[in-house]
């Protein structure tokens, strides 16, 4: 069992302008909280990994392959490893992240 305070970290993330930080990782799963803040782009590049938003504050646009999915609080998406996607029309956003972590292949 591992228990996280989401709700200090996206306040944390928030008054330090924005970034991304991982509250659990274990074999196959990885959280974060990921805070966005205008005028600040997302620069993420596509992931290895499967994954799946939860929006915890704000409203904005994500991107994916071009098409655009409107988020507020409470939405949640998924984004298929290797989607291109970002979130754009933003002033600020705070973002449950939850990856799964495949294991590594073996040659």
């Amino acid at each position: 069992m591992h228990a996280f305070e989401v709700a200090a970290v996206k306040e944390r993330l928030r008054e330090t302008g924005g970034g991304y930080e991982i509250v659990h990782e274990s074999a196959g799963l990885e959280v974060g909280v990921y805070s966005l803040v205008a005028p600040e782009p997302d620069r993420q590049q596509p992931h290895d990994d499967d994954e799946l938003y939860v929006v915890l504050e704000g409203t904005g646009v994500l991107e994916v392959e071009g098409s655009p999915v409107p988020v507020i609080e409470g939405t949640a998406v998924f984004v298929e490893a290797g989607a291109e996607h970002r979130f754009t029309a933003y002033e600020h956003l705070s973002i449950l992240v939850i990856f799964e972590r495949k294991p590594a292949e073996n040659p």
